[in-house]
């Protein structure tokens, strides 16, 4: 089993810009069959987990929030029940243990969060990143990544507009 942080990300390194919106990566054209695509990615993935920012974003542009992954959210925040969803705020060693458990054998996503996947890997909980780059710069917003991380580029491919690169963290 793997824990990996899977995302889009501009040119320039940011996954979100300052206001958390997302349009500029949701309006590139991709191959949803393509290499590395979400589609292929998500049948290798058990749970996830994921920050509290990240899960406000799927409620507000998300008519069916989830779905059945067991997932994760790291939060003090109070938001309203949603089936395969736990809510918490304790330490990522607890909560990746537990993932890990409710995978069943499959991988663990990290979605979206840099400060959060950088907490992972501060725990040496953190295996592999995947980022798709779109062809924009956003000069400003969430960063990929918050911390130094040593990585090593195990693939790369093109889906239409994006590059698409594997990476496993180096120890």
């Amino acid at each position: 089993m793997t824990t990996i942080y899977y995302t889009g990300c501009s040119l320039d390194g940011f996954i979100a810009t300052p206001d958390h919106s997302l349009d500029w990566l949701t309006s590139r054209d991709i191959d949803e069959d393509g290499p590395m695509h979400y589609k292929g990615f998500r049948e290798q993935i058990g749970a996830c987990v994921m920050g509290a920012t990240t899960w406000q974003w799927i409620l507000d542009h998300d008519d069916d929030p989830w779905g059945d992954l067991p997932t994760y959210v790291l939060t003090h925040r109070d938001f309203e029940a949603v089936k395969a969803v736990t809510f918490t705020s304790d330490p990522v060693q607890d909560v990746h243990a537990a993932a890990l458990e409710r995978a069943a054998g499959k991988d663990v996503w990290l979605v979206g969060g840099g400060e959060l996947v950088g907490q992972f890997h501060d725990a040496g909980l953190l295996d592999e990143v995947w980022v798709q780059y779109a062809p924009v710069t956003l000069g400003a917003g969430t960063p990929v990544l918050p911390r130094h991380v040593e990585l090593r580029l195990e693939d790369v491919a093109r889906n239409r507009d994006f590059v698409c690169a594997r990476h496993t963290v180096v120890r």
